[in-house]
């Protein structure tokens, strides 16, 4: 008879967590130094349109359309690195969370039919054991990013959050349309579950800041129009205060929980995660490229 996987920890209940120190093991599958430790990086943030028109991008490129009416402005950030302090964060006080060691039964990542039905039960039940009062999961849709030419979807090198306020209660009412006016009356919360496909990661780590040093001011509603629908994400203006983290050298079994919408800021005093892939001026010449799969989540309760 088999036995139940023990539930993975995350990694603000744990205690007595030491530091990784980069050895001269600490190496990829490529024989190549993983870089570790804090890094200043340049990140891109909102720059307003020149016209002073409401910003919008484009889901899918439109021909002879610019994708987005909106500039970035690049600025130099420290980034401190989340390995061997991962307790000190959470969902509720920063907006975001990290579990280690957690299995899967998905290895290939290539059929999104095949995806849905090994990996994003995994996801549910991870979210299920992990996320404080959650007792109900709709995950609603995922991306693949892989950064080499001719990828569909390569990392996102902006700074935004996935959902705004607005775009939360849409998402419910378009998924859960005759649930959704006593859905919204109670706590609900849209969490992106991210993690490599070819860890350890090298290039373009995610970098995410905690919630509780953005300020409201910080974050712009921008139009995100599909072909059929429009959504609505958030670009995030650079404030010094802000404080930025990364987590180096992410394994295939490491979970990284972004939270972009809490409809209860009360309990969760944070309810969004700005976040972003970024270029590590320490990434190994040669190093490979990331691939990544991130995870939507409505979570309820």
């Amino acid at each position: 008879m088999a036995t139940a996987a023990p539930r993975p920890t995350p990694a603000h209940e744990l205690s007595g967590t030491t530091p990784s120190v980069p050895t001269s093991t600490d190496v990829n599958f490529q024989g190549l130094p993983i870089p570790r430790g804090p890094v200043k990086a340049t990140l891109s943030f909102y720059k307003p349109p020149e016209d002073g028109s409401k910003p919008h991008n484009y889901v899918e490129p439109l021909e002879g359309v610019p994708q987005r009416n909106f500039g970035e402005s690049l600025h130099d950030v420290t980034l401190n690195d989340l390995r061997g302090q991962e307790q000190k964060f959470s969902l509720n006080n920063n907006a975001f969370d990290t579990i280690q060691n957690v299995p899967s039964e998905e290895y290939e990542f290539q059929d999104d039919d095949q995806i849905k039905r090994v990996y994003y039960p995994e996801v549910e039940k991870l979210l299920l054991e992990s996320v404080p009062g959650a007792n109900r999961i709709l995950l609603f849709d995922h991306t693949i990013r892989r950064s080499h030419p001719g990828a569909n979807r390569a990392p996102v090198t902006r700074v935004h959050v996935d959902q705004t306020p607005f775009s939360a209660a849409q998402r419910v009412k378009f998924h859960l349309p005759d649930e959704a006016e006593k859905l919204l009356q109670g706590r609900y919360r849209i969490i992106n579950v991210w993690r490599p496909l070819n860890g350890p990661v090298m290039a373009h780590p995610l970098a995410v800041a905690d919630s509780s040093t953005v300020r409201d001011e910080d974050l712009i509603p921008v139009e995100h129009r599909y072909p059929d629908r429009t959504g609505e994400t958030a670009q995030v203006h650079f404030n010094p205060t802000q404080k930025w983290y990364y987590w180096s050298g992410m394994k295939n079994e490491d979970r990284l929980l972004l939270k972009c919408f809490d409809s209860d800021e009360t309990v969760g005093l944070w309810g969004r995660a700005p976040h972003t892939a970024f270029v590590d001026p320490r990434t190994p010449e040669g190093a490979v490229g990331r691939e990544s799969i991130e995870v939507r989540a409505l979570v309820f309760g």
